[in-house]
């Protein structure tokens, strides 16, 4: 095997080399190198009224704004004194309760689409936080929106966020748990930095306003409970949601800032809100019974929210409200038999009795099924047991069920009618 010689470079020839480089215009060493030049955004500064913020990795931009913290969004105040014990043990964190107002940050995202994968991008995150303000020595809801101008930009967007959210342990959403934390936590870990969000506590409150009013409120955007239970109305200035992506690209083509205004107005809005929606829940969970709620699917969703915390005696007491009030059937079925179990586990059967006997009469299936039971096991009665049960089963026939609980129902009570038959018979 024939050995390769390699040339080598003389100290001299490596002094020539260099000579002939730098004649080339190609320089070695980062000493001589010019910076790239900065764009400038006059146009944005001139549409939003935003500034420059520096970073450890380069600017980003931000816009600013102030709320004093009795500010109405609609009805309800950005901060009230309502105690926190209610959301704590929705959570399942009791630390909650004890978080001071400037210790929650609130969040909205938006984003280059709703994929939520690695090229999705939150071009604009909007958060606020309570804070003093220093020239009046009074407590105001702060709000930062960083936008990223250029892609380039994100590292800067990112730590500038991670910066504001410094002071704070908990953080609340509205959906954040299923798109703006997860999109966030994979735009921190694409740059290789630790997700700030970690060890935050997060309270999203889409889930629990569709516990409270999925019976009355088709629709339980943040939007539409801003305007449905806040009683707000944004202003004409507003984009729907869907348009916003289009809208930041076509920034990203021409340059023009104008259309932006809408995007942050509406990423504003939704951040305000936030703050305002949770104090009212902190409120409502506080003293569900104070009469603050007047439709009855919404007393019901609370009940249900109680008995599911494990509070029943503040779920009995709204159950019982809650059927004061006209309710769709539905509802009102679901409300009667879960109300009747709560009084069949506390041994308290003539009340429980009452309700399957109520809920009967709207042709409630299982509460047939239930006075069945209780008449074949607790009364020995087995001739009512047995009416209870062919009733049961007049039910099934006369309904369009799917087929596999047709034969579910009809196994069972076919069965039970069987076995009554021969306690009958004895």
């Amino acid at each position: 095997m024939n050995e390769v010689e390699y040339p080598f470079v003389s100290l001299l020839d490596s002094d020539r080399l260099s000579e002939k480089l730098r004649a080339m215009g190609v320089h070695q060493g980062a000493k001589d190198l010019k910076l790239p030049r900065r764009r400038s955004f006059p146009k944005l500064d001139q549409a939003l009224g935003g500034r420059e913020f520096d970073t450890p990795q380069g600017m980003t931009y931000v816009v600013e704004s102030d709320f004093p913290a009795d500010h109405l969004q609609g009805r309800y105040r950005l901060l009230s004194q309502a105690p926190l014990m209610g959301l704590a043990r929705w959570v399942g964190a009791a630390q909650v309760a004890h978080l001071s107002p400037q210790q929650f940050a609130f969040i909205d995202t938006e984003t280059t689409g709703l994929s939520g994968g690695a090229g999705t991008y939150a071009f604009l995150i909007g958060v606020g936080r309570f804070d003093i303000n220093p020239s009046t020595h009074q407590q105001v809801f702060h709000l930062g929106q960083f936008f990223m101008r250029d892609p380039v930009e994100e590292p800067a967007q990112l730590a500038a966020l991670e910066q504001f959210i410094a002071p704070c342990q908990a953080v609340v959403s509205f959906n954040g748990k299923s798109f703006d934390l997860p999109l966030l936590r994979t735009r921190y870990i694409t740059h290789g930095w630790k997700d700030p969000f970690a060890d935050f506590i997060h309270l999203d409150l889409l889930h629990l306003s569709r516990r409270i009013w999925r019976d009355r409120l088709p629709s339980r955007t943040l939007g539409n409970l801003e305007y449905q239970i806040l009683g707000a109305v944004r202003s004409e200035e507003d984009v729907p949601g869907w348009m916003v992506p289009a809208l930041f690209f076509q920034y990203l083509r021409d340059g023009d800032p104008l259309p932006l205004k809408g995007v942050f107005y509406h990423n504003l809005m939704d951040v305000v809100s936030l703050s305002a929606l949770m104090y009212y829940l902190a409120d409502l969970l506080d003293d569900p019974l104070s009469g603050k709620v007047e439709h009855g699917a919404d007393i019901i969703g609370l009940a249900r929210l109680f008995e599911d915390l494990g509070d029943i005696t503040t779920a009995t007491q709204l159950y019982v409200h809650g059927l004061e009030h006209e309710l769709p059937r539905p509802v009102l079925l679901d409300a009667i038999y879960r109300l009747s179990q709560i009084h069949k586990h506390q041994d308290e059967l003539d009340e429980a009795v009452r309700l399957w006997r109520t809920a009967a009469q709207y042709q409630h299936l299982q509460s047939h099924v239930d006075l069945a039971i209780f008449y074949e096991h607790r009364q020995r009665d087995y001739q009512a047991a047995i009416q209870w049960t062919m009733a049961a089963l007049d039910l099934v026939q006369q309904r369009s069920l799917p087929p596999y609980e047709t034969e579910r129902w009809l196994a069972d009570l076919e069965h039970r009618l069987e076995r009554l038959e021969q306690k009958k018979n004895r």
